[in-house]
């Protein structure tokens, strides 16, 4: 078990239950192509299938009193859940364990009452920010009509946490008009007081992430998930070369480690953290960094919360 100066917060990860991501329908092709990378992937990483979703309220308790245990296997101390259906019911799995669970509210920021929606996640229900994706945003994230959400979000000091480059799997969004990181450069400038948190080294975009950071004092970076993107990039990307990079450009205080783990029977994705690790202390980064990164962080932005 990995044991740092600091407790491990994991903050990024999604609870696995019925109605979280619903979608479209695929193109019969595209979901044939889905299936058979995703399998691959499975037996690239020896992973094996997913349980079905919990859906009923048993199911929803029985799976949180899991994932303390599984928090509590691999020395956890806390994990975000930044999705889990709906913010009542992700409110309802935090409130079970609020000593090691902590949610963001999820909800569409470009929905009629949004705000409001927020506004009774955070001061209702107990949630602690905002996930969000770059594919939900019909309109530039500066746009006026905006404004009022992020004015609330920067009195509050409440994360942001967003997702931006490549979306899903095989089949999945490789286009938009936000899906780089800079495109949110100027509402960053404006409302310097919300922490923006961009997973995944950026997926894809990780030149557009570090001009942003460079620009943005804002603006943090999450390690999160398998980064598969890396394999993909037309020049040579690793996690041990995107945490380098982002070290060199913004320092350690500004990175947060994640998981992006969701389903059982893998559950908390341990060798991440393993991997992560390693990689940090290959890099020489002292003991306190370390400790910063993979917990230290997370927890500063959470006590920095207005509410």
């Amino acid at each position: 078990m990995i044991r740092l100066a600091k407790p491990i917060i994991d903050f990024h990860a999604h609870f696995h239950v019925s109605g979280t991501f619903p979608g479209g329908e695929m193109h019969p092709r595209l979901a044939e192509y889905n299936r058979q990378r995703s399998a691959r992937m499975r037996s690239e990483w020896d992973l094996p299938e997913p349980e079905p979703p919990a859906h009923t309220d048993e199911e929803i308790d029985a799976l949180a009193d899991r994932w303390r245990d599984e928090l509590d296997r691999y020395g956890v101390s806390k994990i975000l859940f930044v999705t889990g259906r709906d913010n009542d019911t992700l409110a309802r799995i935090v409130a079970r364990h609020p000593d090691r669970f902590i949610g963001f509210a999820h909800h569409n920021p470009c929905a009629d009452g949004a705000l409001e929606e927020l506004q009774r996640a955070v001061e209702d229900l107990g949630l602690r920010g905002l996930k969000t994706f770059f594919t939900r945003f019909d309109r530039p994230f500066e746009d006026p009509s905006l404004r009022p959400l992020w004015t609330y979000m920067a009195d509050k000091r409440l994360p942001l946490l967003i997702h931006f480059g490549w979306l899903g799997r095989a089949g999945g969004v490789v286009d938009h008009p936000r899906i780089a990181p800079n495109t949110i450069y100027r509402m960053a400038m404006e409302f310097a007081d919300i922490p923006i948190i961009i997973p995944h080294f950026g997926c894809g975009y990780i030149k557009e992430l570090l001009q942003l950071c460079w620009a943005c004092p804002n603006i943090y970076v999450d390690t999160s998930g398998s980064n598969q993107w890396m394999r993909w990039m037309p020049y040579e990307v690793t996690v041990e070369s995107a945490l380098r990079k982002f070290v060199e450009t913004i320092g350690p205080q500004r990175i947060i480690f994640g998981t992006d783990s969701s389903w059982f029977p893998r559950g908390f994705a341990y060798r991440y953290l393993q991997d992560q690790v390693r990689t940090a202390y290959q890099l020489n980064l002292r003991e306190d960094d370390i400790a910063d990164i993979f917990g230290g962080n997370a927890q500063r932005l959470l006590d920095e919360i207005r509410v």
